[in-house]
């Protein structure tokens, strides 16, 4: 086990006395050794969950004794992670979900208890994705686009002979979102823009389409069927600004509201019986479950934590058990099983490194500061515990991906990482992002790099505002959509951010948006009509594309690319590298020649951080730098 490093910082203040706080400064190794953990899913006696977890430096399929704890390994790949599906009905064989080096074709694998592994999706090309299990549990629902690389049909596998049957043909972009019990009805949706889809109910007996959305901009999420096929629920922000959940009767057509929050329901699903049912809520930037009794709507308490929130749920079949998800600010996500009966909770899992004391990290804290023009922008602010009037800190503008995304508060190993090692970082929400009503998402409809930028530069100001950060040390920081945001926010903004720091950012939209995956088919259309039509908008795409601005490079630049990403080609970063080293511009380029679009090997994500600090620390600054301190008395 490597040493835990300690750095004491005196902190002086011009009042004339000091105050002495004692902050220990973990390796990025000791942070990677904590352990990403997700799935949950109970075997048939409902003494056993499967699950996945990357304690081995990549994620692999575990088994957990829910009475012992023990926790057993399943799976032992090396070279590409295995995320859990679920236990195959009735056994203890089980479905695993894995792709090739990042590439995103998902297989669906069967493994026997033997250990004999079988891929049931072995299209060369195919991208097959698990849906669920029909009711009666004889086979398995699943989507590929083995037959057209563009669309997604939706087959069925029967578990006696592993053989998959085609249940609905997708040709005009009509994705399956919903499935009845007796298989008689399916929803539909279609994306016309990013801001507004169509929502269709299939009768496949009679092949009856029934569009049921308005003619409003307007999203409709379909989520679950009642057990007896009479009605399903579906999510909507029709004449609202978030969404809410609607009940949707088959029979009579009638549709009513059940539930409404302030924020986005982000989900809604029904226990296997009928009897629980579970509504995740977006509420200003943190995951939160709510659970009801299905039959009375009545909400019912979740026990008691010590530590964390609950981030999701999942109900055992006999609904006598639960696998709560449960994570926090300071505390990577950690799963706890839960009997309704007896109401015992045990905590399953330890995912945070025993090395690291929690009392080291930081909470998140939302914050609300004024744009350009006025419009007020959430952030979730990470300050470091050193960070005062005596002790001024640098910091990063965090710009998280999509366009639409959301940074949202919670455990985040980089984010702590850096904080640890002295580096504020506000994470903001620009318009455009998800989670904030459906008018702040198109705020940044054909106008990215642009307003939305404007957004992060302002954030940069309010960090500027701040007594306890360094004005003159604050860079950008961002990934996907986020690093094509640091890369414009460096060329548009040269004198506001002193280092930019690139993970696999679109630098040439003219290509990104023409060689998206052959699967986005049903979606390009709505991609083009929010960023821009690569031919009927090409001069303003060409403006905006960093890398048509090179020469306007002057600050450090960190670039960081996985080879096999299929969303931003490798040639993206390699062309804005090529482009900004002319220029004399101080540029580092780390490749990953085994990843995609993001990193999951821990091995390459310690790379990518240890690299960002070391870049930040030579052209940023230290947080930690004892010559940050205003000595006075």
């Amino acid at each position: 086990m490597k040493p835990v490093l300690t750095a004491f910082v005196l902190i002086f203040f011009a009042v004339g006395s000091y105050s002495q706080t004692a902050v220990k400064q973990y390796t990025i190794e000791q942070f990677y050794k904590t352990i990403a953990f997700g799935g949950g899913n109970f075997n048939k006696a409902e003494n056993k969950i499967l699950v996945t977890d990357n304690s081995t430096n990549i994620f692999n399929v575990y088994e957990i004794d829910l009475a012992t704890k023990e926790k057993k390994p399943l799976t032992s790949s090396e070279k590409e992670s295995y995320f859990s599906i679920d236990y195959i009905p009735g056994s203890n064989d089980f479905l695993y979900s894995a792709d090739k080096g990042g590439n995103e074709n998902s297989h669906i694998y069967m493994q026997k208890a033997d250990g004999t592994v079988t891929d049931l999706t072995p299209g060369t090309k195919e991208k097959a994705s698990f849906v669920g299990w029909d009711h009666p549990k004889t086979a398995f629902y699943y989507t590929s686009n083995l037959r057209d690389a563009r669309f997604f049909d939706l087959y069925k596998m029967s578990i006696s002979d592993w053989k998959p049957s085609l249940l609905y043909q997708n040709e005009k972009g009509l994705d399956v979102a919903s499935i009845s019990p007796d298989e008689n009805w399916l929803v539909l949706t279609q994306t016309i823009t990013t801001d507004k889809n169509e929502m269709y109910l299939l009768n496949r007996k009679t092949n009856e389409l029934k569009k049921l959305s308005a003619e409003t901009e307007s999203t409709y999420s379909p989520q679950s069927f009642e057990l007896d096929n009479s009605a399903f629920y579906y999510a909507t922000n029709n004449g609202s600004e978030f969404d809410y959940l609607i009940k949707y009767d088959i029979a009579s057509g009638k549709q009513q509201k059940i539930f409404s929050d302030k924020w986005d329901v982000r989900y809604m699903y029904i226990s296997e019986n009928g009897k629980y049912r579970v509504i995740g809520v977006n509420e200003d930037g943190r995951n939160k479950t709510l659970l009801f009794d299905h039959k009375t709507g009545k909400k019912l308490p979740f026990p008691a934590l010590k530590e964390g929130y609950v981030q999701s749920v999942i109900i055992s079949p006999t609904e006598k058990n639960m696998v709560l998800q449960v994570g926090g600010d300071r505390s990577p996500l950690n799963l706890y099983s839960y009997n309704f009966a007896n109401l015992k909770l045990d905590k399953l899992t330890t995912s945070l490194n025993p090395e690291i004391d929690p009392n080291d990290l930081v909470d998140a804290q939302v914050i609300r500061f004024k744009s350009f023009d006025g419009l007020e922008i959430p952030a979730i602010f990470y300050k470091p515990k050193i960070a005062s009037p005596g002790h001024k800190v640098p910091a990063l503008v965090w710009v998280h991906g999509g366009p639409g995304g959301q940074s949202v508060a919670g455990y985040s190993q980089s984010i702590q990482y850096f904080v640890n090692h002295g580096y504020a970082i506000f994470a903001v929400n620009n318009r455009g992002s998800s989670g904030y009503g459906k008018s702040f998402y198109k705020m940044d409809n054909r106008n990215h790099g642009d307003k939305d930028l404007k957004d992060c530069v302002w954030g940069k100001k309010w960090l500027a505002q701040q007594s306890y950060i360094d004005p003159t040390s604050i860079g950008i920081y961002g990934g996907s959509y986020g690093g094509f945001m640091s890369l414009a926010g460096i060329i548009q903004y040269p004198t506001e951010f002193k280092v930019g720091v690139d993970l696999f950012g679109v630098t040439n939209w003219l290509r990104t948006l023409q060689s998206v995956p052959a699967y986005w088919e049903s979606f390009r259309k709505a991609l083009y009509e929010e960023i821009g039509d690569p031919v009927t908008d090409s001069v303003r795409l060409r403006s905006i594309s960093p890398l048509f601005n090179t020469d306007k490079i002057k600050t450090p630049l960190l670039v960081l690319q996985g080879s096999n990403d299929p969303r931003v080609l490798q040639v993206e970063s390699d062309e804005i590298v090529a482009g900004a080293k002319k220029n004399g511009t101080p540029v580092e380029y780390v490749l990953f020649p085994d990843e995609g679009h993001g990193f999951r090997k821990k091995e390459n994500q310690i790379k990518a951080a240890r690299v960002t600090l070391e870049f930040c620390e030579k052209y940023l600054g230290s947080g930690n730098n004892p010559a940050n301190d205003k000595k006075s008395f």
